[in-house]
């Protein structure tokens, strides 16, 4: 069963353990396996892209499935995968599956600057973001940081573009890349095959190719 979050607010987030944090996973790091291309370096199958790896590789000691606040759509075009990216828009209406990898900071500064296609080994300032909730490191894709809430007394963290779900043209995701979303929310959440399907394919920029049965036939 997935976890709710308990929310950060500012006072808070001032004085919140973060030595660790919770990286939120909504795309396709919500496989562990995808995620370890990330801590360890190396070409995640089905990918056009060969990762540096983080300075430090080993495995979140613990994860939770969760939802987050707002929804994940497609859009633009991943050079690792070709067709739409995955985005998170916390402004927007509902909530979304997603994974919390327990992380060391590091961790996650090393992993966001693999995001942003900037070289890992440098600490991120995320006090911006833990006192606002959002901080732009840049105007790329995932250069916005979010934290939408804490789980155990830790920030929960993700990364998503600066703009909102209706400010850029969807695209659909391409076949490889929406295999390991699925894949992932069968192992994190434990859904059944026919609900993770419905789920995508309900999707922004997903809806505009794919149907429930297509994505079904990906597990």
């Amino acid at each position: 069963m997935s976890r709710q979050l308990r929310r950060l607010g500012p006072r808070r987030a001032e004085g919140a353990d973060t030595e660790h944090v919770w990286y939120a996973a909504y795309g396709s790091n919500l496989h562990h396996t995808r995620l370890g291309f990330y801590l360890r370096g190396g070409k995640p199958p089905g990918g056009r892209r060969t990762y540096p790896g983080c300075r430090e590789p080993q495995d979140p000691p613990r994860t939770e499935p969760i939802m987050l606040p707002g929804q994940v759509y497609f859009a633009l075009e991943s050079p690792a995968w070709t067709g739409g990216m995955a985005f998170y828009d916390p402004g927007a209406r509902g909530e979304t599956p997603a994974r919390a990898y327990l992380i060391s900071a590091r961790q996650f500064s090393d992993i966001a600057a693999q995001e942003m296609h900037r070289p890992p080994g440098a600490d991120l300032d995320l006090s911006g973001v833990l006192a606002e909730g959002r901080s732009r490191m840049g105007s790329g894709c995932y250069e916005t940081l979010v934290c939408p809430g804490s789980l155990d007394g830790r920030p929960v963290l993700t990364f998503t573009a600066p703009w909102g779900m209706g400010d850029v043209a969807w695209r659909p995701p391409a076949a490889a890349y929406l295999r390991w979303l699925a894949s992932g929310l069968q192992v994190s959440h434990a859904w059944p095959a026919a609900r993770i399907a419905a789920h995508l394919a309900r999707r922004p920029g997903a809806a505009m190719r794919w149907t429930a049965a297509e994505i079904a036939a990906l597990l």
